[in-house]
């Protein structure tokens, strides 16, 4: 049986991010090629193809089962994937997987006729169970994790029960994706995923809702083994940590660094946490390891609507927590979310202010997006406050909702200002070019991007 995994192209209005590795195809892959299925991997994002570039790759290839994952932002985009599958491989089996679609498998069976079968949350094991029943012909109704059409009815199994063992799961297949198209200023970047879930429940997230609030982690061997597996095949020395809280488990963070250092392996890497949960001598002994940035949560400056989010952080650990990074030489990056429910002007700015005090080497100011299975999309929803549900605007840089207390227009104009404050900074850009490396030109170039956005403006 051959089976083609799909990465859907963005919405062409949409805020374009570049082109990023998709982990979670690599691990199907792997899972795949494990167990004797033939895979290809068309990555739309990576290989740059639109509709039309699809259905080309796509007629070359003779599929059975075509594996398409999205996002929110990707999901009217894999629909189309679906509906040009079929129309290429009338007898081939479409599969949809991924977040969004774990929470609007319904709607989505029903909104697209060219969708057989919606894969729910975890999606390796019930993935190949899939494949093993359509190879054998066998009926869905007994595999847990998926939502299918049956005749006119659709049918939703129940939940299957999360991977215990990570460990048991192969490196991702990265063999199948052109790794050149996803190098950042020449440099290519692995991810590694060392855990799943979250001991939290953020209020506008749906990664734990996704995995599970258990957190579930691979042992540091089995991580560093992969680490100095690409290291070996590929050249790279560079990773990124794809864990929503890296730091979690302590005790198995000191243990991955041990193992770096005890296996000599030059690499450098970043990785995601909590700011509740460092501390100097981690800190230290995660740089001694060869880590290089941290990016932070802090998702507001207003401790009111830290709290409505239910992040369980106060503002206090925030600021402790870059000032310990700074000390150990690491860089750091602030991840904010404005436009919360609840956020004034006023809040807003307090939060742009308060970032800028941290003195990041990098941001991201997103606009808070209701996603469908988060208690924000219930809100929102439930308050007659949500504007569209075009998944096309769900892209973090447009608000798709209002609330009383602060205007769409003005929040996407302090967004925009609060970047043009950020990196038009000149003590910034000096810094940032001392910096140096993949994050230094990076951020410069950015710098430039908003300088010229800003003399354009102030021309027209």
């Amino acid at each position: 049986m051959k089976v083609v995994l799909v990465n859907p192209p963005y919405p062409k209005e949409a805020h374009q991010h570049p082109p990023f590795i998709p982990l979670s195809l690599g691990y199907l892959g792997a899972v795949c090629e494990k167990n004797g299925y033939e895979v290809n991997v068309i990555d739309c994002q990576g290989e740059k193809l639109n509709f039309e570039g699809f259905r080309k790759r796509l007629s070359r290839l003779n599929a059975d089962v075509v594996g398409i994952t999205s996002a929110t932002l990707t999901y009217k985009s894999a629909l189309k994937i679906a509906k040009i599958s079929k129309k290429v491989l009338p007898d081939c089996t479409t599969v949809l997987g991924g977040c969004h679609a774990t929470f609007w498998d319904v709607n989505a069976l029903n909104e697209c006729p060219s969708l057989d079968v919606i894969v729910r949350k975890e999606g390796e094991i019930t993935f190949l169970e899939l494949l093993q029943k359509l190879k054998n012909k066998e009926q869905l109704k007994d595999v847990n994790g998926v939502t299918f059409r049956d005749g006119n009815r659709v049918m939703r199994n129940e939940d299957r029960p999360y991977i215990e063992n990570l460990d048991d799961l192969p490196f991702p297949a990265h063999h199948l994706l052109a790794l050149n198209a996803y190098k950042k200023m020449g440099k290519l970047i692995i991810p590694l995923m060392t855990s799943r879930g979250c001991i939290y429940w953020c209020d506008f997230c749906t990664a734990v809702r996704m995995f599970g609030r258990k957190y579930r982690m691979r042992s540091p061997k089995n991580v560093v083994d992969e680490m100095e597996y690409f290291h070996k095949k590929y050249a790279v020395d560079q990773f990124t940590f794809y864990d929503d809280a890296f730091t979690v488990d302590r005790k198995r963070v000191e243990e991955i660094c041990g193992e770096i250092k005890r296996r000599k392996l030059d690499v450098q890497w970043d990785c995601e946490t909590r700011v509740d949960m460092v501390d100097k001598p981690l800190l230290q002994r995660m740089r001694d390891a060869g880590c290089i940035a941290i990016w932070f949560g802090v998702e507001s400056g207003s401790q009111m609507i830290i709290d409505k989010m239910h992040k369980r952080i106060k503002v206090e650990q925030t600021r402790r927590a870059f000032k310990l990074a700074h000390e150990v030489g690491l860089m750091t990056v602030a991840s904010v979310i404005l436009g919360f429910p609840g956020e004034t002007e006023e809040t807003a700015w307090e939060t742009v202010n308060f970032v800028k005090s941290l003195d990041p080497n990098d941001v991201g100011f997103y606009i808070a997006t209701p996603y469908p299975g988060t208690p924000l999309y219930e809100t929102v929803k439930a308050k007659g406050w949500l504007k569209t549900e075009d998944f096309d605007k769900y892209d973090t840089a447009t608000p798709v909702f209002e609330t009383p207390y602060l205007k769409m227009e003005k929040l996407k104009e302090i967004r925009l200002k609060a970047y043009q404050q950020f990196y038009l900074r000149p003590r910034y850009i000096l810094k940032m070019l001392k910096v140096g490396g993949v994050y230094g030109i990076y951020a410069t170039r950015t710098s430039l991007a908003y300088l010229l956005r800003a003399l354009h403006l102030k021309l027209s």
